[in-house]
């Protein structure tokens, strides 16, 4: 299947992140946002939080397009906007390098394990290049279980990153590599 990929809009979006708001209500805010004000929000709070970074005409990721249907989402911007990595034991900086980071996926179940996550990948690292970024990172999930559930693993599988070209630069934790594309 070819898949179209744009910067996402508030509408498109909205449409991939469903009712719900992606993962139970995040709309992509975690890595945003402070643990306490995160759950504190969580919904329609989230919600309204991202809807308000869209309207400063700030880009948070892309969207891919099957036909004219939005169906898979990968937010990226530069680290410093998302402030929880820096303090999380497992994926703090593993240098002083400037890094653009992608936070997380979704995909339409109906077009997951079908290689949009690493199509979004690559075209992420035009974006991030585009915006000035030098390098972008990912912290996947590398499990061993064969069947792993798509749900948990919103920040993306590192076979997928691997396939896209990303190199794995440090790994704190058994199923959590680091991983960094050089544009």
């Amino acid at each position: 299947m070819d898949f179209e990929f744009s910067q996402a809009t508030w509408e498109s979006f909205r449409t991939v992140m469903g009712d719900k708001g992606g993962c139970g209500g995040c709309w992509c805010m975690l890595w945003r946002l402070p643990k306490s004000q995160m759950d504190a929000q969580m919904g329609e709070g989230n919600r309204a939080a991202m809807k308000a970074l869209f309207e400063t005409g700030h880009v948070p990721g892309l969207i891919a397009f099957a036909g004219d249907e939005p169906v898979g989402w990968i937010h990226l911007d530069d680290r410093s906007a998302f402030p929880r990595l820096a303090a999380s034991r497992v994926l703090k900086p593993v240098d002083d390098q400037p890094v653009w980071s992608i936070a997380c996926f979704l995909v339409d179940k109906r077009f997951r394990r079908k290689g949009l996550s690493a199509e979004l990948l690559v075209a992420a690292c035009d974006f991030a290049r585009k915006r000035g970024a030098r390098i972008l990172e990912g912290y996947p999930i590398d499990t061993p279980k064969k069947s792993y559930p798509s749900v948990y693993a919103w920040t993306g599988f590192a076979g997928a990153f691997r396939k896209a070209g990303f190199e794995e630069v440090a790994r704190r934790s058994p199923t959590r590599p680091i991983m960094r594309m050089y544009l």
